[in-house]
C-alpha cells in the first residue's frame, strides 16, 4: 500500500530502479525441510504464524533405502490448545492448507510407524514445505481468473507484501505497548512494596526501641 502510493506518486521511475525494488522487496523461495524419522520416533516442527493467515504445505515421506515396505508415518497439524487443523496417516505424499483464527503458535508432528530393527535400519526421509501469508498464495492462479499482466501480478504481490509488513509492524507495536504496560504495572507494585516494607521496618525498629527502653527501666539500668 505505502510502496504503491510511493510508485504511483512518481511517474517517471526507470525501470532499473522497479526492477531493483522488486529484487529488494520480493522474498525468494522457500526451501523445504528435511529430516531424517527414525523407526517409532516422533519428531515436530512449530512456528508462530498471525492470525487470519492462510497456510499451505506440501510434504513427502520416503521409505527407507533397501526396504520392502513402504513408508510408514502418521502427521498431525495441531495449534496450542491442541486442536486438529489437518490429519493423515500412513502420509506419504501431499498438500495441507488452513487458516489460522488467531495468532498461536502451531505444531506440525510426523509420527513413524516402522518397528525399530534389532539391527542399523535406515531412518526415513520426511520433506516439508510450509509457506504462510504471502508466500501461500499462487499468484499464477490470480493472474490467470483476474488477467493481470506481469506488471500488474508484481505491483499485486506488492501490495500483499507490503500490508503484511505493515501487519508485522502493527502487531509488534502492539506487543510493544502490552509489554510497557507489564513493566510499569510491575514497577509500580515494586514501588508500593518498597514503601510498604519501608513503613514495616520503620514500625519494627520504634517498637525495639520502646521495648528496649522499658525493659531497661524494669530492670533499673536506666531511669
Amino acid at each position: 500500500m505505502l510502496l504503491l502510493s510511493l510508485l504511483g506518486s512518481r511517474p517517471l521511475l526507470r525501470p532499473a530502479f522497479l526492477a531493483l525494488v522488486l529484487l529488494v522487496v520480493v522474498p525468494g523461495p522457500v526451501r523445504p525441510i528435511s529430516f531424517q524419522l527414525p523407526g517409532k520416533a516422533r519428531k515436530c516442527l512449530r512456528e508462530e504464524i498471525h492470525r487470519d493467515t492462510l497456510v499451505t504445505g506440501e510434504y513427502e515421506v520416503a521409505p527407507p533405502p533397501g526396504s520392502s515396505s513402504g513408508p510408514s508415518a502418521n502427521l498431525k497439524i495441531t495449534d496450542s490448545a491442541g486442536h486438529i487443523l489437518y490429519s493423515k496417516e500412513d502420509a506419504t505424499k501431499g498438500k495441507f492448507a488452513f487458516t489460522t483464527e488467531d495468532y498461536d503458535m502451531f505444531e506440525a508432528c510426523f509420527e513413524s510407524k516402522l518397528p525399530v530393527g534389532t539391527g542399523r535400519m535406515p531412518d526415513q526421509l520426511v520433506t516439508l514445505n510450509m509457506k504462510h501469508g504471502v508466500e501461500a498464495k499462487n499468484y499464477e492462479e490470480i493472474a490467470k481468473v483476474e488477467k493481470l499482466k506481469p506488471l500488474e501480478l508484481e505491483l499485486r504481490r506488492l501490495e500483499d507484501l507490503s500490508e503484511s509488513v505493515v501487519n508485522d509492524f502493527a502487531y509488534m507495536k502492539k506487543r510493544e505497548e502490552e509489554m510497557r504496560d507489564t513493566n510499569e504495572s510491575t514497577n509500580i507494585r515494586v514501588l508500593y512494596f518498597s514503601i510498604f516494607s519501608m513503613f514495616c521496618l520503620i514500625g519494627l525498629a520504634t517498637w525495639q526501641v520502646f521495648y528496649l527502653r522499658r525493659f531497661f527501666k524494669a530492670k533499673k539500668l536506666i531511669e
